[in-house]
């Protein structure tokens, strides 16, 4: 005979288990969240300055892909399948570096203040200074790298153009619907990074949800500096009224799709689901 009350006292256990680590993953966000929120500005600047700098690697990647497939005869699904991968690159820099990222403290940092332990003073302070850092970082990298690419000869300017116009020609609504599903993978691999107890599982989530990204041509408001400034930089087609159409949908996207989809749907269903009453004891 099955003995059902081995079973039940088994499922009580996976089931206890499950909440336990849902619990841990919520308390090291909390706890990281944290620390971010009660770093020095100068501290938080050059580290966000540092992301948006290094995440430029993976659009100018993108651009030497595209130039590469125009005389290898690559086909359509290849080509987006390595623009992908190329994309990712940038992230991966990022996130395994711990540099400050926008769109990792639209959940990130988000958490401390649902759980009531920094205020929305201390959030609007931190998400200004790394996103300002950011966009300045990637604007710097957009420059630099406009000029020393097709200099090399390792990407043609029209490559950047191509980038910057596939994000650019959409209607703002599309980016900013499109940016909610960008922001709300951001804010899951946020999760999952917590989560994860090695560096090689860290590094596969990221290049998983990179790529994802990459794939959708989903609007990432950082990496979109350096793809959408770049095609400005080279073309007058494109011109800084293109970018700020594109920027200002894309961030309130991320920022909505990390913060609603992402930190207040996990905050609340762990809590409620926590045998202690607030569930979030960073200690």
């Amino acid at each position: 005979m099955t003995d059902t009350g081995s079973e039940g006292v088994e499922d009580v256990g996976a089931a206890s288990d499950t909440r336990a680590d849902q619990e841990n993953i919520l308390r090291v966000q909390i706890r990281e969240g944290l620390s971010e929120l009660n770093r020095p500005a100068d501290s938080l600047a050059l580290s966000g300055l540092s992301a948006g700098l290094d995440i430029g690697f993976g659009p100018l990647l993108m651009a030497v892909v595209l130039t590469v497939s125009e005389s290898a005869g690559t086909t359509p699904l290849v080509e987006e399948l390595v623009l992908a991968n190329a994309y990712a690159i940038g992230f991966v820099f990022v996130v395994l570096g711990r540099s400050e990222l926008f769109t990792e403290h639209t959940t990130l940092a988000v958490l401390p203040v649902l759980d009531g332990r920094a205020s929305l003073g201390q959030l609007a302070r931190l998400w200004g200074i790394v996103y300002g850092a950011n966009v300045v970082g990637g604007a710097v990298f957009a420059a630099i790298v406009v000029f020393v690419a097709p200099g090399l000869g390792v990407a043609d300017a029209s490559a950047f153009v191509e980038i910057a116009t596939s994000l650019t020609e959409h209607r703002w609504q599309i980016i900013l619907a499109a940016g909610v599903l960008a922001g709300w993978l951001m804010g899951l691999l946020s999760w999952l990074v917590a989560a994860a107890q090695e560096s090689v599982a860290r590094l596969l989530f990221v290049w998983i949800i990179a790529t994802a990204i990459g794939f959708a041509h989903l609007p990432h408001s950082i990496a979109g500096t350096v793809e959408v400034l770049a095609g400005v930089f080279v073309s007058p087609s494109l011109t800084g009224l293109d970018f700020l159409r594109f920027l200002v949908p894309a961030t309130i996207g991320n920022a909505i799709g990390g913060s609603i989809f992402v930190a207040v749907l996990k905050y609340s269903h762990v809590v409620r689901g926590s045998t202690v009453p607030n569930g979030t004891d960073t200690e």
